[in-house]
């Protein structure tokens, strides 16, 4: 009888996507380090971007939960379908969308130089287009990445 493989259990799945998620977003946070007001010296944009990028490896977490709970596995982003990047893709555009806008106009953590791209999301609210194309374009990347990392455990 052959042993089969173990499969990697969901800390080892939560360390990967944190881990991954940290790095990919800390390039994409000093890509737009520039379209937010106050970043100064290289010293400040570097721990600024790598504290945004601890949050945002936090939003990869809540979106790999969503994922979890909807389809009651905590793998279900290995082979995720249609499905499973429709999840990734509106967990992440809601939490983008309410994050922005939060910290933006209520709690303004944040301001936008004139450089930033923005949208309307409700008529009159803007919200910057690099942090929202963030939430939609780096989740699936991450996802795939530690999928590619969990098949090749599996073998």
């Amino acid at each position: 009888m052959k042993a089969q493989p173990a499969r990697a259990g969901p800390l080892r799945t939560m360390a990967g996507l944190f881990v991954v998620s940290v790095v990919l977003n800390y390039f994409w946070e000093i890509g737009q380090a520039f379209l937010f007001v106050g970043m100064g010296s290289w010293e400040n944009i570097w721990w600024h971007c790598f504290v945004a990028s601890l949050g945002d490896g936090l939003i990869v977490w809540t979106i790999h939960a969503a994922g979890w709970i909807i389809f009651r596995r905590s793998d279900w982003f290995i082979a995720p379908q249609l499905k499973g990047y429709g999840v990734m893709l509106m967990t992440g555009l809601i939490i983008a969308v309410a994050l922005e806008w939060l910290a933006v106009h209520v709690l303004q953590r944040w301001t936008y130089t004139a450089d930033m791209p923005v949208i309307a999301v409700i008529t009159g609210v803007n919200i910057g287009l690099t942090p929202l194309l963030q939430m939609l374009i780096l989740p699936p990347v991450i996802f795939y990445i530690v999928a590619l990392g969990s098949k090749k455990a599996l073998e």
